[in-house]
């Protein structure tokens, strides 16, 4: 097979993963009426499959190191296929919650080493290439997801955006067993196998709970309860990665400012950016009752936008000062959110959706590079997913928190238009916090390129 067949391999299962987080935003109405499914059902589609992928991808990594990352991937993509088959013949909307659950297991085993068998792979000019090539993959993956799923909806059927998956990844196990080698980390020490299981039950827990608040209140016994619950097994967590000798995740990071702070900045603009789109794709459908594909082509403003700033300016802002990028890029992503809000016609979301692309276009190609450099380079791994937890996390938390306040509304619109003001919030206060506290002097400065650019998913 070809030199570059390694890169397509590895692309078309990170296209897949990174399109599934979206791709459903737009079915979300058809799912409700097929499956007579709740607002909090629709809720948990979404937030299964993001808390599968951010609780699980440190630890993938590790087993990667161990066992092997092509054979990791390889697993990743059999379970993928599997449980997109499960959610495309579910038959009601607690099978297709659980096949989601596995389908983020499948998708935190890809996007575990993803990078890292393209880093192995390809060296000198050939890396610089294929790197390059998988972060226009991403970029079109982010852009792709509410359009497939409109064109899927509107023509096919809802099931289709999960049945599609089958046959690419047939083909990519075919080209991954024909082309890609197999490595493993010699110096990997142990898997924190219970640092995995206190971080997966904590989120869970709070974000279950912050979902129940929208059901029952927030002084429901239930929702103090796994919220409670929730944070009881973070401290678990906490104890766990500082008495284990091969944690998953290093809390000694959290000592350097820069780190916790780039951390609070992912979390944060997939929060202010990302968590109110299946709301607005909601509002686009079931309120101006426009059919799926015109819906999501509403929400392309956004990904055109980013898309825009990442291939024109994108490769200079990485000579900018991230106190400067990641700052004034979520207070633009924030500014964004706070100019949305409902009316008679799509095109009330328009300048907002924009201006927040802008934001995201500039914070989403920081970030990785301000990462890398808080930490030392033995450290570039675990900082990468740290980086790619706290993102999907953020979606995670940020739909089951925007849910909530949508449901608070006195009607649709106005819960609506009440998210965008607590994104917008969000956006533009941690935002000053990264003006205000990431400073260049808690730089290591000694990553390598190929460790900046292979942590940008």
């Amino acid at each position: 097979m070809g030199k570059w067949s390694p890169l397509v391999a590895v692309c078309l299962g990170a296209f897949m993963l990174l399109v599934d987080i979206t791709i459903v935003t737009v079915a979300l109405p058809d799912m409700a009426h097929d499956l007579n499914a709740s607002f909090t059902g629709l809720q948990w589609v979404l937030d299964a499959y993001a808390l599968a992928l951010a609780a699980l991808v440190l630890g993938s990594g590790s087993v990667a190191d161990h066992i092997g990352r092509r054979r990791v991937y390889l697993i990743g993509l059999v379970v993928f296929a599997v449980a997109s088959l499960a959610c495309g013949v579910a038959p009601n909307v607690e099978i297709l919650i659980i096949a989601r659950i596995v389908q983020g297991v499948g998708g935190a085993a890809m996007l575990a080493t993803t990078m890292a068998l393209i880093n192995v792979t390809y060296h000198g000019k050939d890396r610089a290439v294929a790197l390059g090539l998988w972060g226009a993959v991403i970029g079109i993956a982010a852009s792709a997801g509410p359009v497939l799923g409109g064109l899927f909806t509107e023509y096919v059927h809802w099931r289709g955006i999960f049945l599609v998956n089958l046959p690419i990844s047939v083909i990519a196990i075919w080209m991954t067993m024909r082309a890609v080698g197999e490595s493993k980390n010699p110096h990997a020490s142990g898997v924190d196998l219970p640092g995995v299981v206190a971080f997966t039950a904590s989120a869970g827990a709070i974000t279950y709970g912050l979902i129940q608040a929208g059901e029952d209140g927030w002084g429901a016994a239930g929702t103090l309860g796994w919220l409670i619950a929730g944070a009881a097994a973070l401290v678990v967590f906490v104890v766990i990665e500082i008495r284990s000798d091969h944690s998953m995740l290093d809390l000694a990071l959290f000592r350097r400012p820069a780190f916790t702070v780039i951390l609070l900045a992912a979390l944060a603009m997939s929060f202010a950016a990302f968590a109110y789109g299946p709301f607005t794709s909601i509002w686009l459908q079931n309120v101006l009752h426009m059919k799926p594909l015109p819906a999501g082509l509403a929400l392309l403003p956004m990904s055109v936008a980013s898309f825009l700033v990442a291939g024109t300016v994108g490769r200079h802002l990485h000579s900018v000062a991230a106190r400067l990028t990641v700052g004034f890029g979520l207070v633009v992503i924030g500014v964004g959110a706070l100019l949305l809000h409902t009316g008679s016609s799509w095109v009330a979301v328009l300048p907002g959706l924009a201006v927040t692309g802008l934001g995201v276009g500039v914070t989403g190609q920081a970030l990785p590079g301000a990462m890398m450099a808080t930490v030392p380079p033995h450290r570039a791994g675990m900082a990468s997913g740290a980086l790619n937890t706290f993102r999907q996390l953020g979606f995670a938390l940020g739909v089951a928190v925007l849910g909530t306040v949508v449901r608070g509304g006195s009607s649709f619109d106005n819960g609506l238009e009440s998210s965008y003001v607590v994104a917008g919030v969000v956006g533009v206060v941690v935002g000053v916090i990264a003006l205000l506290f990431l400073r260049s002097r808690d730089s290591v400065d000694q990553a390598k390129p190929q460790q900046v650019l292979g942590a940008e998913v």
